[in-house]
């Protein structure tokens, strides 16, 4: 018989035992609330496993920072500009940044490129026609970074310190959606990592194919609810379908503030 948990709890471990930190004390006679991008789920119906962050084994890994998403000036903006504005996603994707350099949490990025090779593909998904169509995350090849600088593919200049600090791992790029053409996997292994917490665009597209992706190749993996976001047109809720995803099927799902403060309670013990 599985019994929901009244609210969503990170663990902290210590010294190979875990505590329990509550991040959002909740009366067990509250409302049932679906989570959202600012709140975790309460008496949804659903389990909540938990999520235990061991500094030696847990990472932050961020998908896709990158001006054609985050940037007003990129090419998805007038899509995606309205569920990021609302999330607060770079704002929170920065508090991620911040807290893994204060702490010492290692940060993977796993980027999103499309070189002049890859416009030459026979076949093509929906929202991959239309990324070619717009020359979105467009490089000229692998070994060059002629007209990187500022352009849709480069990272948005508020994460530059942090992601050009010589720490953070940035894999090779994936191709559609998920990790499965990139080396994100193999750098979290060789790394000693087990253990994710997910954030970046765009949520239900590369946040959400590698947060599946992760759990069958076995890591343990809860989503920043609020450091991502998705696109939004008149008849489809990009955000929305992922948001019910990562409910479903991450170990945990909070927002950022809690997020930041379990990372921290992680790292004094």
């Amino acid at each position: 018989m599985i019994t929901p948990y009244p609210t969503l709890k990170l663990l902290t471990s210590i010294a190979g035992l875990a505590s329990p930190i509550a991040l959002s004390p909740i009366a067990s006679a509250e409302t049932a609330r679906a989570a959202t991008a600012k709140m975790p789920p309460v008496n949804d119906g659903l389990p909540m496993p938990g999520f235990a962050i061991d500094p030696a084994t847990t990472a932050i890994v961020i998908t896709d920072p990158q001006n054609d998403f985050l940037s007003p000036k990129g090419v998805t903006w007038g899509v995606v500009g309205q569920s990021i504005t609302e999330n607060g996603t770079v704002e929170n994707l920065e508090a991620l940044f911040k807290v893994a350099g204060e702490t010492g949490m290692p940060v993977f990025v796993s980027p999103h490129f499309y070189y002049a090779h890859d416009h030459k593909w026979e076949f093509e998904g929906t929202l991959e026609t239309l990324m070619h169509s717009i020359g979105m995350f467009d490089r000229p090849h692998a070994l060059t970074l002629e007209g990187f600088e500022g352009s849709g593919a480069d990272w948005l200049d508020l994460y530059k310190p942090y992601i050009n600090n010589g720490k953070t791992v940035v894999t090779s790029p994936h191709k559609v959606y998920g990790p499965e053409t990139n080396d994100l996997v193999l750098q979290l292994r060789k790394a000693g990592i087990s253990k994710v917490i997910l954030g970046g665009m765009s949520s239900n597209l590369c946040t959400e194919s590698h947060m599946r992706e992760l759990i069958e190749q076995g890591f343990e993996v809860m989503v920043v609810t609020d450091a991502t976001a998705g696109a939004i047109t008149p008849l489809y809720n990009g955000y929305d379908a992922s948001l019910t995803n990562f409910r479903m099927i991450a170990s945990a799902v909070d927002n950022t503030d809690n997020t930041v403060k379990a990372i921290k309670a992680a790292y004094r013990k």
